[in-house]
């Protein structure tokens, strides 16, 4: 924005009002004696299971509150999405697909299921579509971890003092593209939960997640190495790479050749 002396200004510019700030959060920072409280509510059997002793580092020399409010959240994180890759991998497997074209060139969702189990539609899909799903996911989590955009709803980051678990609002957050629906309860079916009912829910979801992330990674071990997981057993095991981002569709992009023949050794 240009800016004049007063002595050569010869009016003012109107001013936009001040968006009024949100309110701050109040969370409290969590520690490992509040981990202890949250693992017995989650598992009254097993209570506290720390074998790696993360919850005593100190990541980034940030001290004990800000690791655990680390650790929570991508707990939390990494379970919601296990969520959704569990119903997905039975879903793809089950060969159920959208009945529509994938993209412009006519290739369809349903080209896509037939060419096998989970990892086999991916290895399938076109380049454009892998990389436009890495684009959202950078995005996504850009927006996830910007202090401005969890600022807008009177909240801070999960290391700074903020609630693990929060996601910005998209339609509040600055995004410079209509959203219709938010990424965390679009139809708003939780904003006005009791205290308590967000406390019983919360407990779900971290067990729900948790069971996910078992799940998914049981499925993913099963379809690669066969009898790994006992009572799963997938007709055709997955020849490709799983860490694999990238195959053989994908070699024009930069080192992605080299990744495969690393793969291959």
């Amino acid at each position: 924005m240009l800016s004049l002396s007063s002595s050569a200004m010869a009016f003012t510019a109107p001013v936009a009002p001040a968006r009024p700030a949100a309110a701050a959060s109040t969370v409290r920072m969590e520690t490992v004696a509040d981990l202890k409280v949250l693992a017995e509510k989650c598992n009254p059997l097993l209570k506290f299971y720390d074998p790696l002793n993360l919850s005593g580092a100190n990541f980034w020399g940030r001290g004990e509150e800000a690791t655990i409010g680390w650790l929570r959240h991508s707990e939390i994180k990494h379970g919601r999405i296990a969520m959704f890759a569990f119903v997905g991998f039975v879903a793809q497997s089950q060969g159920v697909h959208f009945p529509w074209a994938l993209n412009a060139e006519g290739v369809r969702f349903g080209d896509i299921s037939a060419a096998g189990g989970p990892y086999e539609q991916w290895d399938a899909l076109p380049t454009t579509a892998k990389l436009q799903i890495f684009g959202a996911i950078f995005v996504l989590e850009a927006l996830g971890e910007s202090s401005y955009a969890l600022s807008q709803q009177g909240e801070s980051h999960y290391m700074k003092g903020g609630k693990p678990g929060v996601y910005p609002s998209l339609k509040s957050a600055g995004v410079p593209h209509p959203v219709p629906f938010d990424l965390f309860d679009p139809f708003g079916l939780s904003k006005n939960a009791s205290p308590e009912k967000k406390a019983n829910g919360l407990i779900a979801e971290i067990n729900n997640g948790r069971l996910a992330m078992i799940g998914i990674m049981g499925f993913c071990a099963a379809s690669k190495v066969p009898g790994s997981v006992p009572g799963l057993q997938f007709i055709k095991p997955y020849a490709g790479e799983p860490m694999g981002p990238f195959s053989e569709i994908d070699s024009a992009l930069p080192m992605v050749n080299g990744m495969i023949d690393l793969f291959k050794q």
